[in-house]
């Protein structure tokens, strides 16, 4: 990829096309597609960032937070890059802590159609017969039809209030600890 250097900002943005700066924070994708020499994709924002999602068809993906080089470094990059162009060369220096996974707030909108979400409101998500082998050997009564859409109701929120504990913990796996009892 030929880059001009430019004494003002490193790269733009690829979605608002605002400049950013040497030395700044930016915004990857994590998808290596979007990191390919040429497509080199860079977000000032993580708003930028998930703009992207809906048109890259990604399955999970996520925004790492990157430093831009310093001018020096950039330079030293392109001519590297330059002189042997078929070896591949990072675009950027790492953070000395590591990158930092930033999980969308949404999904791809693909992926949330009214209709699958308001299906999903209603699906029954427990056994039917299991719940009523176990209501029936602890206390010989009957259950009610009724009763299997509340406790889909119950796993749902808690379901939820488990995604969100992960999400705020950077996670895309749920685990044990996000239910809280």
């Amino acid at each position: 990829m030929s880059m001009e250097i430019s004494p003002q900002f490193w790269r733009k943005c690829s979605n608002c096309k605002k400049e950013i700066p040497y030395r700044q924070a930016y915004y990857q994708c994590n998808v290596s597609t979007c990191n390919r020499k040429r497509t080199g994709l860079v977000f000032c924002s993580i708003p930028c960032f998930e703009q992207h999602l809906p048109g890259a068809r990604h399955r999970d993906a996520y925004a790492v937070e990157e430093l831009a080089p310093s001018q020096e470094q950039w330079q030293k990059e392109l001519s590297a890059e330059a002189a042997a162009s078929s070896t591949a060369t990072a675009l950027s220096t790492p953070p000395a802590a590591g990158p930092r996974k930033i999980i969308p707030t949404q999904r791809p909108a693909q992926a949330s159609s009214t209709a699958v979400a308001a299906s999903a409101e209603f699906e029954v998500l427990v056994v039917a017969s299991k719940v009523k082998d176990y209501i029936r050997r602890r206390s010989e009564m009957n259950m009610s039809a009724e009763v299997l859409q509340i406790l889909s109701h119950h796993i749902r929120r808690l379901c939820d209030e488990a995604i969100d504990s992960a999400r705020d913990d950077g996670r895309k796996t749920v685990m044990e600890r996000d239910f809280k009892r």
